[in-house]
């Protein structure tokens, strides 16, 4: 059996064929009488909009892209925080019936290729993880479809973000350890060509400066590798210090082996905190304290500025998710 048409649908709710592809279409002007009767038709005969045609009369192709400045290997990695935005734009876009399109790249020819596919085939970008003054964001901004950043760009101005408060979840977990008597507190801080590094080692200088503490700072790069490697630098360089804030979960897991190596105990005699409260948190040896931030949501409020955007306000304001600090046996 052929698929049915939409002249079809016409003869059968007694309209032309215009007004049909007004209501498949989402189009004004129809009366809700017309509307109910041309529904009614598309389900008695099953009849699917031809996505191709819908897209010449709507100018639109009902596609938002999520583009991932990473490798494939690193967003299937450990980290969960892909999938975590993965899952709230997934969410959703299918409140409002459109389709996700995932691309990934790390490379020049990758960041031309995710370029010349969104001129054409996306109504909009969604772009997370942007290392630096990226030149894929600045390539997407200039092209047409308009870009909404999962994160603060740290070279864009006037641009359209979601964000959660790196600064403040950082403040209140430093804080936290100094309060509770700690006096020796060192940081491995994330990547500084990233927002979230930056803003997190931010966080926790504002903390120890305002308590008159030295800032004990070593770098990784979120993995849990780098957090080992870190731990055991800090431990070489500051033997006595009593508690350590770490700019991801990740990176926690990996001086929490690294000081289970050294035969210190956690945290009776360095306190640990983490920041993103992935599950393997909750799991670790001990549970570890951690900041929470809602990376789902992040997602989702994404899409949510998107659809702002694409039905007409520009521009929108940049939006900043709360953090949280979860209390467990490691701090």
């Amino acid at each position: 059996m052929s698929r049915p048409t939409l002249e079809q649908v016409a003869r059968l709710a007694g309209v032309s064929r215009a007004t049909v592809s007004r209501v498949v279409n989402g189009g004004a002007g129809v009366s809700a009488a017309v509307r109910d009767a041309v529904r009614a038709a598309v389900d008695s005969l099953g009849y699917v909009p031809n996505p191709a045609a819908r897209s010449l009369v709507t100018r639109r192709t009902d596609s938002i892209a999520l583009v991932v400045s990473e490798s494939t290997a690193q967003v299937f990695g450990d980290d969960p925080f892909f999938a975590d935005i993965v899952r709230g734009v997934s969410a959703e876009l299918e409140l409002s019936d459109k389709q996700l399109v995932l691309l990934t790249t790390d490379t020049a020819a990758g960041r031309d290729r995710v370029r010349r596919y969104t001129s054409a085939h996306v109504d909009g970008v969604l772009l997370v993880s942007h290392h630096g003054n990226d030149p894929l964001y600045t390539a997407l901004n200039a092209q047409g479809p308009p870009v909404v950043c999962g994160g603060r760009p740290l070279y864009a101005a006037n641009t359209s973000y979601v964000d959660v408060d790196n600064t403040g979840g950082a403040y209140k977990a430093v804080d936290y350890l100094i309060r509770a008597g700690r006096r020796r507190i060192a940081t491995i801080a994330g990547p500084q060509d990233m927002n979230a590094g930056v803003d997190r080692l931010t966080g926790y200088r504002a903390a120890v400066q305002k308590h008159g503490r030295r800032a004990i700072v070593a770098y990784g790069d979120f993995s849990r590798d780098s957090g080992q490697a870190a731990m055991h630098a800090l431990l070489a360089d500051e033997p006595d210090l009593d508690a350590v804030f770490c700019g991801s979960d990740l990176m926690a897991v990996g001086a929490l082996a690294s000081l289970r190596a050294k035969g210190r105990r956690v945290p009776d005699d360095v306190a640990v905190i983490g920041f993103d409260d992935i599950q393997q948190a909750r799991y670790a040896e001990p549970p570890l304290t951690t900041v929470h931030q809602p990376s789902p949501l992040l997602g989702r409020e994404m899409v949510r500025m998107m659809t702002r955007i694409l039905s007409g306000e520009v521009p929108v304001e940049p939006v900043t998710l709360p953090t949280q600090l979860v209390l467990r046996s490691s701090a």
